[in-house]
């Protein structure tokens, strides 16, 4: 029956305040005994059982226990009835979740949770109560429906996730944030200071800026791509992105979450179109000097044949004329090594290896200066050769001729009017490398203004009829082709040098 103490005059004030206290209490109050021949009493139930069963306290007789039974969800009658036997059985802590279904509330979840007692006579009683836990249940249903999904997500996913907790500074790495890092025990790589050791030294210092640049809330999110070294010794590259999700009340992060993920194929993928661009580019730059050289060096050498050929049909004198034939025969001789040597580049232009042979620089240089003799007729020229005999380099032939008569004729082309002409070729070792400088006492350059644009295409500098901006150009890409290094100091009005550094040493 329901809950309620004798109604005399020595314990009425005490009855009062039970009632007025069991009234407050949410949960429904209960002891209910199970004789030995499993009959039931319910000595005490509050009145709270009309809103957890919708039955009154008039149902609760033995008779009408089925009527409580038949409100339990059919799905879980099975399983209450055998934890209350257990309970009975084994005199054990009765705590048991399970639904009723009611007429007007519908489904619900209820918990019960009490502890029986034995006595001599037999009976066994059950002191507990019964709590509604709906609300509960449905937050942790959906709570456990979220971590399956997050689950799956992740499973799914080729991203790994890690939290970063700053205040004890330990992180956590889910299953796939490991399997990509290659690492098999989280208990040696829970420390952030660990990715100092696995993060290549070259991307360290852009990866810890722009943890700090995050932090510091100058951008919204924190994201790099860096390369990790794995267990088997390896680098791969991984795109690691991150935000801070907890803030002190100073603006110092708390927590920060974020995703690892693997991107070494795409990488390679994009380092492979990288390589295969800059052979394009080396490809076009080939093409671009190829064209250089036969605009350059034919028109030079078709020139002189012209001049000679003119001097031939302007002069009735048989000797002029032979000396002249020699010059002519020169010429030709040394149209033909070069029609030659272009031929050889046409060949190889869609093979990234330009043919490389140990020359002669002073055979090279003589060659420079026959060519160049029809620029002299406005200026005197006077060439200071001190380059040793015996001076060998590792070149493409067709390239140190274009290389010397670019910067042989620029000297001659932008020369100082009120001065005789002089260039000076020297050599030497410099940081082991065979150095080859070209020194003239022409216009110079304002360095301070056009240092940075001194090798750029289609940049002039001096107002000269014949600029075309494409020589230095030109001339510097064939040398960097042959991995050496071009330089230039130059003074305006003093003169020009031009230093090739080449790609073998004196000892080579």
């Amino acid at each position: 029956m329901v809950f309620d103490f004798p109604q005399n005059e020595n314990c009425q004030e005490v009855n009062d305040f039970y009632n007025k206290l069991f009234n407050e209490i949410p949960d429904l109050i209960f002891e209910f005994v199970i004789a030995p021949d499993n009959t039931y009493l319910f000595p005490l139930v509050s009145k709270s059982v009309n809103d957890f069963f919708e039955l009154s306290s008039d149902h609760f007789f033995d008779s009408d226990k089925f009527l409580v039974y038949d409100r339990i969800f059919e799905a879980d009658r099975l399983s209450f009835f055998q934890s209350l036997v257990n309970a009975k059985r084994n005199i054990t802590r009765w705590d048991f979740e399970f639904r009723v279904l009611l007429p007007e509330k519908g489904l619900r979840w209820l918990k019960v949770s009490s502890k029986p007692e034995l006595y001599p006579d037999g009976n066994i009683a059950f002191y507990g109560r019964i709590s509604d836990v709906t609300d509960l249940k449905e937050q942790e249903i959906k709570l456990k429906i979220s971590e399956e999904r997050f689950k799956f997500a992740l499973e799914a996913s080729t991203a790994g996730v890690w939290d970063w907790d700053l205040t004890t500074n330990k992180v956590f790495y889910s299953s796939q944030s490991m399997k990509i890092l290659e690492q098999e025990s989280l208990d040696i790589f829970d420390n952030p200071e660990r990715w100092d050791e696995i993060v290549h030294p070259d991307d360290l210092e852009k990866y810890y800026s722009e943890i700090h640049d995050h932090f510091e809330n100058k951008i919204p999110f924190y994201e790099n791509y860096h390369r990790v070294l794995t267990s088997s010794g390896k680098y791969k590259w991984i795109l690691d992105r991150g935000k801070v999700i907890e803030r002190d009340a100073d603006g110092k992060p708390l927590r920060v979450i974020g995703t690892h993920t693997d991107i070494s194929s795409q990488k390679e993928k994009e380092l492979e179109l990288i390589k295969t661009m800059e052979l394009y580019s080396q490809q076009n730059s080939r093409l671009l000097n190829f064209s250089h050289i036969v605009s350059h060096n034919l028109n030079t050498q078709a020139g002189n044949i012209k001049s000679l050929l003119d001097i031939i049909d302007a002069d009735d004198n048989l000797e002029s004329n032979k000396e002249m034939l020699v010059h002519l025969r020169t010429v030709s001789n040394d149209l033909n090594e070069t029609i030659a040597n272009l031929t050889q580049l046409v060949l190889i232009q869609s093979n990234s290896n330009i043919p490389i042979k140990s020359l002669n620089l002073n055979l090279y240089l003589n060659k420079t200066l026959d060519l160049i003799k029809n620029l002299k007729n406005k200026n005197q020229v006077t060439i200071i050769n001190e380059i040793p005999d015996g001076a060998f380099v590792d070149f493409n032939p067709a390239y140190l001729e274009s290389v010397l008569l670019n910067f042989t004729t620029n000297a001659i082309k932008y020369s100082n009017p009120n001065k005789t002409i002089e260039i000076r070729y020297s050599f030497s070792l410099e940081n082991g490398k065979k150095t080859l400088s070209i020194s003239d006492n022409g216009l110079g350059i304002d360095l301070k203004k056009y240092g940075d644009s001194l090798f750029g295409m289609y940049k002039t500098f001096h107002k000269h009829e014949e600029a075309r901006g494409l020589g230095l150009h030109i001339t510097k890409n064939q040398i960097e082709s042959m991995k050496g290094t071009v330089s230039v100091e130059s003074e305006v009005g003093v003169g020009t040098t031009f230093k090739i550094v080449f790609n073998d040493s004196l000892n080579d």
